[in-house]
């Protein structure tokens, strides 16, 4: 493998941005030669952890990554495409781009040790127009991952020739995390931590196939019709004023609509339907069930006020010290998870405002679609 040339310690002031435009192929190998020292930095990193942490070997995560493909590739190929492309246009192997895509289910699956998992990753929120100052609702999270991808993350603004535009946060290589599309879709998501993960449709994918409509509720209806491979929390909003947060596990979907115009959620099961298939430690859950309660209180202290300049406040609260919305790496020794990414979507206005993080020490930087003029 070639060795990253991005040393390990730089975090960037803010996150670089790309614009990738073609066939699905195309936009692949447009990723992968753009960000590809990113790239080899994310893939050395990523199976390191998986080693150090999961005891999984570069060679035995890569035998298995191919498992997953086919479920892919029935439903969504245009996945398997822009996969394919990554791999060519970062000189790395078509396994190799797979593993960038299933790090939580490469380290779990088979599911045995479920109850060591944190899962403790990211809170994210919904605030539809009644909420907010300027009646133009709001959408996003926190994003809470080992400290390391805060070098990894890179801005991607995908122009396809088949579906809608898309506008991402993600990590370099990973083709789908958190972002909005052109129709004004939004589509956010946490980690939960449930059994019966087992191969199948990847937890990662489920936000950019969710930005393949225009509507919350067909997006909520194809990823229930999914195969899932793993849990999920996913916190959708559409430009016809609906936002809803779905609570998936392999086999089973709870959907929360807002109350007073909010929702906010972390990293445990709240539907009352879902609460039996929640997995999470005792030792993890105050903190989850902390930041959540953290997020609704300064959500609901500030109704009518809302917009992306009160909401960089909320995001960078650290009052709840150490179970805090805005988290740093040294506040829980036992784990690494940290706010490496916060963000604030309008995804009507085609914008997003996204901090490296932990953003209390870093600056919001505005992101949109490009305005492309026409040719004549």
């Amino acid at each position: 493998m070639r060795k990253a040339e991005i040393p390990m310690s730089v975090v960037p002031a803010t996150f670089p941005f790309y614009r990738f435009e073609g066939t699905h192929y195309d936009i692949g190998r447009q990723f992968g030669e753009a960000c590809i020292d990113r790239i080899h930095l994310h893939l050395e990193l990523a199976t390191s952890r998986l080693e150090q942490k999961n005891g999984i070997s570069r060679q035995h995560a890569l035998a298995n990554a191919h498992r997953f493909q086919p479920y892919v590739q029935e439903v969504a190929p245009f996945f398997d495409e822009e996969i394919r492309g990554i791999a060519a246009g970062a000189h790395i192997s078509i396994e190799e781009a797979w593993l960038l895509q299933l790090r939580a289910e490469l380290g779990i699956i088979p599911a045995d040790d479920i109850l060591d998992e944190p899962g403790d990753e990211c809170t994210s929120y919904a605030v539809l127009a009644p909420a907010t100052s300027d009646g133009i609702p709001m959408i996003g999270q926190n994003a809470d991952l080992p400290a390391f991808y805060a070098q990894l993350g890179v801005v991607v603004e995908y122009v396809f020739d088949d579906m809608p535009s898309v506008l991402m946060l993600t990590p370099a290589g990973q083709v789908s995390y958190l972002g909005i599309n052109e129709k004004g879709m939004g589509a956010f998501a946490n980690y939960l931590t449930c059994d019966g993960w087992r191969v199948g449709f990847p937890r990662y994918l489920f936000s950019r196939l969710a930005l393949t409509h225009e509507t919350v509720d067909d997006a909520i209806r194809t990823i229930d019709g999914l195969y899932r491979a793993s849990s999920r929390n996913l916190m959708l909003m559409d430009a016809h004023g609906t936002a809803a947060d779905l609570e998936t596990t392999p086999a089973s979907t709870g959907r929360i609509d807002p109350v007073n115009d909010l929702i906010a959620h972390a990293n445990h099961f709240e539907h009352p339907d879902m609460l039996d298939q929640e997995r999470a430690s005792e030792k993890y859950l105050p903190n989850t069930r902390t930041r959540s309660a953290t997020m609704r209180r300064l959500l609901e202290e500030n109704h009518g006020r809302l917009n992306p300049e009160v909401m960089q406040g909320i995001l960078r609260d650290r009052s709840a010290y150490p179970d805090c919305l805005c988290r740093m790496e040294e506040d829980n020794p036992e784990h690494d998870s940290m706010t490496f990414a916060s963000l604030i979507a309008r995804p009507t206005e085609g914008e997003m405002w996204i901090a490296v993080g932990p953003p209390h020490e870093h600056q919001y930087e505005r992101y949109a679609f490009s305005k492309v003029p026409a040719e004549a």
